[in-house]
């Protein structure tokens, strides 16, 4: 009966779909935070997809469909994101899902593509785990992850603050784990008696809960104090630290800082707090890229503001899906997922590739510092928050595959995705 329900069901997905496609479409499936802790992240999401879909259709859509997106809010909520995907899949027949931002919703929405046979990318998930111990065959990351902005952004501190005390901060979730131990491992900070850390609740941590932390860092009096916390909790957490006066007593570091953060923390907060990126919109201007710089224009005039690092890799995702699709003259998985692998792209930066063995798309990754208050403000939307101090090439910054291989036995997992 199990077996037969099963065959029903896959059965009437594969009609909906094949529905779809025969009446000029393809959906497409954005799960992301339309609200919570992340929501300003998933705004960007939203309002990049919007652009690149606008694109793709104006030019003919991918093999002659035209593409709709439909989205679920995952709320940064893991048991929503299972259902949210699962029902985009079965009930909505998309035929590639994409979104973050937490790390824990990425895994979550990856898990749920490889058993529907269904391409996941993640837009902005940072975690090492998302193609590394958790890896899986339908699982593709755009961005980068915690290891190599950890390890660019290391190169940065270990120059200027070698042998000083740190304290960490860290959201209690696997981003935050595996964040905190890829800066500890590149600034030798391994050592918690000599560099402590207090962990904060994700989801669901309150203003109380980083004035407590930080009122812990003004005892501890570190040299570098690291907030790995992302979106509102950041924000939280840093103007706790301004109003305490920490930012006159040691340097802050965001390991994983976004344009989003910067702007929701403020200018005169934000001020001199260092931090890692895969793309912000000052680096096509930087290095002359063109592409980028087209998009930085198109996204500004549209929605009056600068893109994201997520509203990048959401943009560059659709635009990645229809290159494969279109090179693999079809939109079945395993031929996408083909189509991909090993596969070089430029879009909004230098070039790009997706690696074979983990799907992690190689590329590279910056280390910046906030500008003064009074540099940020005199820009057009009060936005020009990132000076770049430092750069690493990606075949430099990210995992090898021996020491992919090594977290994978670890873990008792294959060094193939496809086994």
């Amino acid at each position: 009966m199990i077996r037969k329900s099963l065959t029903v069901a896959l059965a009437a997905t594969i009609l909906f779909s094949a529905s779809a496609l025969a009446d000029g479409t393809v959906k497409i499936g954005l799960n992301y935070p339309k609200t919570g802790p992340y929501s300003v992240q998933g705004l960007d999401q939203w309002r990049a997809s919007e652009l690149a879909v606008e694109e793709i259709n104006s030019a003919g859509g991918i093999m002659g469909k035209k593409v709709e997106i439909v989205w679920r809010d995952s709320q940064s909520k893991k048991d929503l994101t299972t259902k949210n995907v699962a029902e985009l899949i079965d009930k909505e027949g998309v035929k590639m899902v994409f979104g973050g931002s937490a790390s824990s919703v990425a895994i979550a929405a990856g898990k749920v593509c490889q058993e529907k046979g269904i391409p996941f990318f993640g837009t902005l998930t940072y975690s090492t785990a998302t193609t590394g111990k958790e890896g899986r065959q339908h699982t593709f990351r755009e961005c980068y992850n915690a290891w190599p902005g950890a390890k660019v952004l290391a190169d940065y501190m270990n120059k200027n603050f070698a042998g000083k005390k740190y304290l960490y901060i860290t959201a209690d979730y696997t981003w935050g784990h595996t964040t905190e131990a890829s800066f500890r491992r590149f600034t030798n900070t391994e050592d918690t008696s000599a560099h402590k850390g207090m962990m904060t609740p994700f989801p669901g941590a309150t203003d109380n809960d980083f004035k407590k932390a930080v009122t812990f860092a003004k005892m501890v009096k570190p040299d570098v104090l690291v907030l790995v916390l992302f979106g509102k909790d950041m924000e939280l957490a840093v103007r706790q630290a301004t109003s305490q006066g920490l930012k006159t007593q040691m340097q802050i570091v965001v390991p994983n800082l976004t344009l989003g953060m910067a702007s929701g923390g403020g200018p005169k907060v934000m001020e001199g707090v260092v931090g890692a990126l895969p793309w912000c919109w000052q680096i096509p201007y930087k290095y002359n890229f063109a592409k980028g710089k087209e998009f930085v224009e198109k996204f500004a005039a549209k929605f009056q503001r600068y893109p994201s690092t997520s509203g990048a890799s959401a943009y560059t995702i659709l635009h990645e899906y229809k290159a494969a699709v279109e090179r693999a003259g079809s939109f079945d998985t395993p031929a996408v997922i083909q189509a991909l692998e090993g596969h070089e792209y430029t879009c909004l930066k230098d070039k790009q590739y997706w690696r074979d063995f983990d799907h992690q798309s190689i590329q590279t990754v910056y280390a910046v510092r906030c500008k003064s208050g009074a540099d940020v403000l005199k820009d057009k939307y009060k936005l020009d928050y990132f000076e770049i101090i430092a750069s690493m090439p990606g075949d430099e910054a990210f995992r090898t595959r021996d020491e992919w291989n090594a977290v994978r036995s670890k873990a008792g997992k294959p060094t193939q995705l496809g086994k």
